[in-house]
């Protein structure tokens, strides 16, 4: 590609990164489809070859941008509610190895967002009985499998806490092995309930919060 061509592919990339950034703050979409759909905002029905779309750390990184510029004022008392519930949530189910992931860990949680937990049983069953005996009124989906599609979808249960939604993936024992990596950044890909908490003590000082109440 020409330099003309590839500052083209540059500047598409960065503004579809930014309309999913909206998409994602302002309506809650998923990161895929808030792609999807700023692609076609901005292309029309064009379908985009794939090095046009931006990855999910380019989004990431605009939703950052984002939350400081409009919620600013929200943004961190939401987050640190959201941890603090987590942490709550962890402890409670610490037989089953949480990890906490998604937008909570990685600190661009904003009204729209849910706690994402990864566990690891014996079965999936086990963590469903679990969460009835506590009277938790549960749904259960499949999430796509953290180790990629050639791994079949894991179950999925969810429910409400404090009246946040909670999405629980479901893995076995064994996929403990390939939990815990940090991503090309550094970042944490999921971290267990004494990462969650040091987050927590970091920002204790930074984000004054009221308790969650029930």
């Amino acid at each position: 590609m020409t330099p003309n061509v590839i500052e083209e592919v540059l500047l598409l990339r960065a503004e579809i990164a930014a309309a999913a950034a909206r998409l994602i703050a302002q309506d809650g979409h998923d990161y895929n489809s808030a792609k999807r759909k700023a692609a076609k905002q901005i292309l029309g029905d064009t379908q985009p070859p794939l090095n046009l779309l931006p990855d999910n750390a380019q989004i990431e990184a605009e939703v950052r941008i984002y939350q400081s510029l409009f919620h600013a004022d929200t943004q961190p008392a939401r987050l640190f509610r959201l941890r603090t519930l987590a942490v709550d949530i962890m402890e409670g189910l610490s037989a089953f190895h949480p990890y906490l992931t998604g937008a909570v860990l990685n600190g661009t949680a904003g009204p729209h967002d849910d706690i994402h937990l990864q566990l690891f049983a014996d079965s999936a069953k086990e963590v469903e009985i679990f969460l009835l005996n506590r009277n938790l009124q549960i749904d259960i989906s499949e999430t796509p499998h953290f180790k990629g599609p050639r791994y079949g979808a894991v179950e999925t249960v969810s429910f409400m806490w404090h009246k946040e939604g909670v999405h629980a993936a479901l893995y076995e024992l064994d996929d403990l092995r390939g939990a815990v990596k940090t991503r090309g950044d550094g970042r944490l890909l999921r971290a267990d309930l004494a990462a969650v908490r040091a987050l927590l003590v970091n920002s204790t000082h930074e984000t004054p919060s009221e308790p969650p109440t029930p």
